[in-house]
């Protein structure tokens, strides 16, 4: 029988799968995330750097483009898991990093909680796609989208609007209806 990944991911593993789908980090993102990034009382996480693995050593740099430095709103059900999973990190400094993984790490858990729950594979970019994708379906400008995820330029939000074939015929029925509405006047 499939189960959802998330019931065959460890706990830190299941809150940076919502992380990534909440919030369209890329994985040097997420794994330069300290506690300072986190305004819980706010509901806002902050990207403002970058995590690389350079000749064996951990380098923190910026993000790979000024607009990718930004301030992002959460959910109220991520920032409470989000809370209590950096509550449990014992010795946790302010400017510590809260995931001490690797990139290929990522990628393993990604693989085998795909597996054991019994669904195909995904890359951990395309929840990135997805996150874009949901945001569009829900109704939000490219405007919005674009400063969220932090693309350079409109254009790059526009790439994901192939994914709703439908809002095209919805657009005509809704120009329908504003132009037979106008014409009775």
């Amino acid at each position: 029988m499939k189960g959802t990944i998330e019931a065959k991911l460890t706990v830190s593993f299941s809150v940076i799968m919502k992380i990534f789908f909440s919030f369209y980090l890329t994985k040097a993102e997420l794994l330069a995330l300290t506690p300072q990034d986190i305004d819980f009382d706010n509901k806002v996480i902050r990207i403002t750097k970058s995590y690389q693995r350079l000749e064996g050593k951990d380098v923190i740099t910026d993000p790979k483009t000024p607009k990718s430095k930004r301030n992002i709103s959460m959910p109220d059900f991520l920032c409470e898991e989000l809370k209590e999973y950096i509550g449990r990190l014992y010795g946790l400094l302010p400017t510590d990093r809260i995931f001490h993984l690797t990139k290929s790490f990522l990628h393993h858990e990604m693989t085998r909680g795909a597996g054991k729950a019994g669904v195909k594979r995904i890359r951990i970019h395309d929840l990135r796609h997805s996150h874009v994708s949901l945001l569009i379906s829900m109704g939000f400008s490219a405007v919005s989208i674009g400063n969220r995820v932090g693309h350079e330029s409109v254009d790059i939000t526009f790439r994901y609007a192939h994914m709703f074939p439908t809002e095209q015929i919805q657009m005509a029925e809704l120009l329908n209806a504003e132009f037979k509405e106008g014409t009775k006047e």
